[in-house]
């Protein structure tokens, strides 16, 4: 890449999952090969290459309902504060615009620093929560649950249809909906760790009784990315052995839209809402 040129941005393919996967391991993120073949697949990818190799990545989500995620930002760590990752969201904000879409993200602390000034305005908070402990088989697991009823109870909540991202998690292997007393979640396989969430209760009560089921249920660590202002939920998992690792900060791009008609427990994860 010539210092002296702004950087070429390219939109990336199905065939380029590999290499986004280096990227996002490097950065010690959790997703898999499957999950960037969601982003893309399902949404619009933007790269930016230093002769064959991959350095940098974006990536634009569209929701139905005028909505759309971006996420999976990374850059090498080689090629950081040159303004590729800049370059990289402008291109989103700008497919969005076109397109009519209000944009979210979910930025750590640095990473709100730096939206904050290109016009994105905090909504809630999230707090990524690990759990890491030796096998402890329930007595009871949760019950299984139905695709489809996930896919009515996060329409219910967040005001709008991601039939499509929440399909590709439950086919894949290892996947499991659980529901218990009213809650149900999604349980999906991560590079290091297995994710809860989507988690939909009608009370706190019900959400940590089913997030403990499950950790109960699992030998291997969990991750989980909780609504700060769920504080009995939260507190109750901190307290059942949890630990926080990160806050993240919602933010969105342009006009608001409709609201869903109840609040979740914990969310499908940063880079996908």
């Amino acid at each position: 890449m010539d210092a002296t040129d702004g950087p070429s941005v390219i939109k990336l393919g199905v065939e380029h999952a590999p290499a986004g996967l280096v990227l996002s391991t490097e950065a010690h993120w959790n997703q898999t090969e499957d999950d960037w073949r969601v982003f893309l697949h399902e949404g619009v990818v933007f790269g930016i290459r230093d002769g064959a190799r991959l350095v940098a990545t974006a990536a634009l989500l569209p929701y139905p309902g005028n909505n759309a995620w971006i996420s999976m930002v990374l850059v090498t760590a080689t090629h950081r504060r040159r303004g590729l990752a800049t370059c990289l969201v402008d291109a989103c904000l700008e497919t969005a615009r076109k397109n009519g879409l209000t944009s979210w993200l979910d930025a750590t602390p640095d990473g709100a620093a730096v939206y904050g000034p290109l016009g994105f305005t905090p909504t809630l908070q999230l707090r990524r929560l690990r759990l890491v402990k030796s096998a402890q088989l329930a007595t009871q697991p949760p019950s299984s649950a139905t695709l489809e009823a996930l896919r009515a109870r996060d329409r219910r909540v967040t005001g709008f249809d991601r039939s499509a991202v929440l399909s590709a998690f439950a086919q894949r292997s290892g996947s499991r909906i659980v529901s218990a007393n009213g809650a149900i979640a999604l349980v999906r396989e991560g590079r290091t760790a297995r994710h809860i969430g989507p988690l939909f209760a009608d009370h706190a009560a019900a959400a940590l009784n089913l997030a403990n089921a499950i950790a109960q249920s699992q030998d291997h660590p969990l991750l989980l990315d909780a609504v700060a202002s769920q504080g009995a939920f939260l507190e109750g998992l901190t307290a059942s052995g949890w630990t926080i690792e990160r806050p993240f900060q919602r933010m969105r791009f342009g006009p608001a839209t409709a609201a869903g008609a109840d609040m979740p427990f914990a969310v499908a994860g940063p880079e996908f809402g």
